[in-house]
């Protein structure tokens, strides 16, 4: 009798646990995906930052860039390991949600003539031209330039080329963001480099709830010196236009205008 009795208390307690695991999957669906943390010792922003990030909204004729932290990075350079990239999975809405952290020295210039033509759609791609002006890039996180000879799982593995079609590092950007703006802090990381330097680079698109297209990005990076050191927040918008973030999806605004002031 004692032994029926633990048997259908041992059974009881197996259907609570697996009721109460069901119960919690059953109240996170739908939930929006975050952005992924760093790990603390690399440093970088809270989840109640990125949050407030998400939260910014752009006004027409606004400076594309928000400085963070009085544009100070929160990277802790002594956490520099090898020669590496650590991208962050896709998220459930197949988003680059998370954070991807390069550690970089000069052997990490690529070669430009060996850029290859890109075919990835990442979350929010439209077409990219609109009236004949394109709108849409798919934006590195960690720019081609800087990525030579590491391969799509972050490990250094000798190419003179860099990273151009990994799921990991894409998203969709405005062309006016990426090509006005974020390659004004990308060519300060490719300078550290040149002159010998090793960089902490880290980038983050920022969504607002399961958005598709990412309202922005924050782009940090650190030298052991910290003669590089910068914490921005890069807006993804496009002068004249005017995006849906929850599709990507954009429309003609000519009352949008956008300026970029470093």
């Amino acid at each position: 009798m004692k032994w029926l009795f633990k048997k259908a208390s041992r059974v009881y307690l197996t259907a609570v646990i697996i009721f109460s695991l069901l119960w919690i999957a059953l109240s996170l669906k739908g939930t929006a995906p975050s952005n992924q943390f760093v790990p603390s010792n690399i440093g970088g922003l809270s989840s109640v930052q990125y949050e407030q990030l998400s939260k910014l909204d752009f006004k027409s004729g606004q400076n594309a860039v928000y400085y963070v932290n009085n544009n100070n990075s929160t990277l802790n350079f002594s956490a520099w390991k090898n020669n590496s990239i650590t991208f962050s999975n896709l998220d459930s809405l197949n988003r680059t949600s998370g954070s991807a952290t390069a550690y970089l020295e000069g052997r990490n210039i690529a070669n430009q003539a060996l850029r290859s033509r890109q075919n990835i759609k990442p979350s929010g791609w439209h077409y990219p031209y609109k009236n004949g002006i394109q709108v849409y890039n798919r934006g590195h996180l960690i720019a081609y330039s800087v990525s030579g000879g590491i391969n799509n799982e972050g490990k250094y593995v000798g190419q003179a080329s860099g990273d151009q079609n990994n799921p990991k590092n894409l998203f969709t950007q405005s062309a006016y963001a990426n090509q006005e703006v974020q390659t004004y802090y990308e060519s300060q990381v490719r300078n550290a480099l040149k002159a010998g330097k090793r960089v902490i680079y880290q980038a983050t698109p920022i969504f607002r709830g399961n958005e598709l297209m990412a309202r922005g990005i924050n782009l940090q990076a650190v030298t052991s010196d910290r003669m590089l050191n910068f914490n921005v927040y890069i807006f993804n918008v496009q002068p004249n236009i005017a995006f849906n973030y929850s599709t990507g999806a954009s429309t003609t605004d000519n009352g949008m205008k956008v300026i970029f002031q470093p």
